[in-house]
């Protein structure tokens, strides 16, 4: 604080003159007394003021520092770098989750050190306001990415100990980390591999593997040496006589452990890759009907321009006529109006209606057993597959955006747009930090009379999650791979912006316009779309959404490898856990907090009266004693959500509310036979173990 007192007073000494000058005027009868503080004081002092307080409800977003200047822009800004975290988030819950299974030997073991802490710290440091949001200059981006990078190092050291440990077999276990640009060196060139897939959630899933591999035909095993039904799924480039073929299965993966499919190429048979079918303007009405399904979902397309037109759930006979396509706001390099301009923190469109990146696409279609894909290319810098995976209940929009062209000195802000006829009355929902839902309103703020002069930027939310729009029957949900800034500005209407390059800068302390050179002028990305009834929407999209956030963790292995030690059996599959833990629960943490010590969270991820169908918003019972499998918790105690000081001993002050008086919470109990979690409720613990198998510290 003392370096900053010229910046508070210009030319004095500031609060340390104050300070020496107060007692004089005291002296004089002044009543101002200076002090310095913490937020903590100044808490307990409000306290102590007995005031009655509102209670509010919504948030703060979006923030505007004048009429002009809605602080939008940073939701999407850098949008390689926001999806990078969010891949890191994944591995370093997977690291910390092996780490607390397997015990002291992943730390210590046949592939050297290994530790989740470089990772940890990479992620704290990626919090900052200028981090993740990508409002840091160029050079300090991409210093960010590299600490990230760099925290994956120790971190693949301990997976691979860990992985050798519980798996009972030692291999060269491959992390390819270029799998998004469809490149793993392991899986191209190998006549056999292995494919590790290690499960972070508490219950089984079935996730579809997709690995880049030569032409040719493979067999593929699951772990009690079944064969699964696989596809070589060509991916088109931009050259007409390339192709890149892709191997497609699907593995079923217990909770909080692994499963290990064999792959093994099929020399002598010649491969039956379906090429993809380019279907030309010229011949389109040849196609009265262009759409992909599966056995829940039906996409239909318009023939003439491509575009995705209609989506129908079979299952629950729903029908919603969804135009979607891509568009471009021009960025705002200021007007007579004001002088901002859109920048990585401000977005502010030069108009209200964006272009259209192109009125058709060229389309390829792909059709197999597994997979059915719509591939289409807008222009030279954006396109989309459109994918139904067999027993997939949603629609999968894999987009590509970039190097997005500003030659011409145009800044450019580019969305995804669906258009429902959907009458929404200008309500639209997006998440809060992937939990609770906030409602949204159109040109409207909950606590105060708005008076909008940017009616695109101040209607824009950020969406780290999910965003759905809704009428009385028919809900659409929209999720993303990374944070991205998203709204409806038209009823029925829905749009997330997927990338933005900008030329100018906006004034905000980045002194550079937010180009983005290097990996990040390319993003690629996934919309994850579901359609539903209101009132089973929530269960589909909260369920993925965990799914998507914490997808199986694929490794590959050569085949082969020997015993982790001489009395080790080698196991296929593996789960941490004794029984699965119910839908509505989500292991929010498992780590190592010590000697001896595990630090567990348990999230009840519904809110009330969420979820009509399934009953997933009622409380949850756990039992803790015998959960988990590779150890056993000796003693367990409950602690604050940040686990720095005992739940017992722990008190909370007590607010006088205009609402009425706050509710007192019930008399502290623990008894880990019986955990009980209400709706949205995190219960945290730190439980002392043994790990099995002689591993103790």
């Amino acid at each position: 604080m003392h370096e900053c007192a010229h910046l508070w007073a210009p030319g004095r000494c500031g609060l340390p003159r104050a300070h020496t000058r107060l007692p004089q005027q005291q002296a004089n009868g002044s009543g101002i007394h200076v002090l310095y503080s913490t937020p903590a004081c100044y808490l307990w002092e409000l306290h102590k003021a007995n005031l009655t307080w509102s209670v509010k409800k919504d948030d703060f977003f979006p923030y505007a520092d004048g009429p002009h200047m809605f602080w939008t822009g940073f939701y999407t800004s850098r949008p390689a770098l926001k999806r990078f975290e969010r891949l890191s988030y994944k591995f370093l819950q997977v690291c910390n989750q092996l780490e607390a299974l397997a015990g002291p030997a992943a730390s210590q073991g046949p592939y050297g050190s290994g530790d989740c802490a470089p990772l940890n710290e990479a992620m704290a440091v990626l919090q900052h306001h200028d981090a993740v949001t990508g409002t840091a200059r160029q050079l300090v981006a991409d210093d960010y990415a590299r600490q990230l990078s760099e925290g994956w190092g120790p971190s693949e050291i301990l997976l691979s100990n860990a992985l050798a440990r519980l798996s009972g077999s030692k291999k060269t276990f491959t992390f390819c980390r270029d799998l998004n640009v469809s490149i793993c060196p392991l899986s191209q060139k190998s006549a056999s591999f292995q494919v590790i897939l290690y499960n972070p959630l508490g219950r089984k899933v079935d996730h579809m593997v997709r690995l880049p591999v030569s032409k040719s035909s493979f067999l593929v095993k699951d772990p009690s040496g079944q064969t699964v039904p696989n596809s070589v799924v060509v991916v088109p480039s931009a050259e007409p006589q390339e192709h890149y073929p892709e191997l497609v299965f699907s593995a079923s993966v217990p909770a909080l452990g692994f499963s290990i499919y064999s792959v093994t190429k099929i020399s002598h048979r010649k491969p039956l890759i379906p090429l993809p079918n380019s279907i030309s303007r010229k011949f389109r009405s040849r196609f009265p009907v262009l759409a992909i399904e599966n056995e829940y979902i039906r996409a239909t397309f318009n023939p003439d321009t491509g575009f995705l037109t209609e989506i129908r759930n079979k299952d629950k006979n729903l029908l919603l006529p969804v135009n979607q396509s891509f568009f471009w706001y021009g960025a705002s390099s200021g007007d007579l109006e004001s002088w901002q301009t859109s920048g990585a923190y401000i977005f502010r469109p030069e108009g209200r209606k964006p272009y259209p990146v192109s009125h058709y696409a060229q389309i390829r279609l792909v059709k197999t057993p597994l997979v059915q894909e719509l591939h289409q290319n807008f222009s030279a810098w954006c396109s989309q597959v459109v994918r139904l995976y067999q027993g997939q209940r949603h629609l999968e929009l894999e987009w590509t955006v970039g190097p997005i062209p500003v030659g011409e000195g145009w800044g450019k802000e580019v969305i995804s747009r669906f258009d429902t006829p959907l009458k929404t009355n200008g309500l639209f929902y997006t998440d809060s930090n992937g939990r609770e839902i906030l409602q949204r309103k159109r040109d409207y703020r909950p606590t105060w009379e708005l008076d909008l002069w940017e009616p695109v930027a101040g209607n824009y939310y950020p969406v780290n999650t999910r965003i759905y729009i809704k009428d009385r029957n028919m809900q659409l949900t929209v999720l993303t791979d990374r944070s991205q800034g998203g709204s409806s500005l038209g009823n029925g209407s829905l749009e997330l912006m997927v990338h933005r390059r900008l030329v100018k800068d906006d004034g905000r302390g980045l002194q550079e316009p937010l180009t983005e050179k290097g990996s990040g002028l390319v993003a690629r990305g996934r919309h994850l779309v579901l359609l539903d009834r209101v009132g089973e929407a929530a269960a589909g999209h909260r369920l993925l959404a965990e799914k998507e956030v914490l997808a199986p963790q694929v490794v590959l292995a050569p085949d082969g490898g020997t015993l982790y030690h001489p009395q080790a059996t080698p196991r296929m599959q593996f789960s941490g856990l004794r029984r699965e833990l119910p839908p509505s629960v989500h292991l929010l943490t498992l780590a190592r907090w010590g000697l001896n010590k595990l630090l567990l969270r348990f999230e009840h991820q519904f809110t009330v009266w969420e979820d009509s169908g399934r009953n997933l918003s009622a409380p949850v019972t756990l039992d803790l004693r015998d959960l988990f499998s590779s150890f056993t918790i000796t003693h367990v105690q409950e602690t604050t959500l940040a686990a720095n000081q005992p739940r017992a001993s722990a008190s909370r002050l007590q607010w006088t509310l205009k609402d009425g008086p706050t509710p007192h919470p019930a008399p502290f109990t623990l008894d880990p036979s019986s955990i009980t979690l209400q709706p949205m409720e995190i219960r945290t613990f730190v439980a002392l173990v043994q790990w099995k198998g002689g591993w103790t510290l």
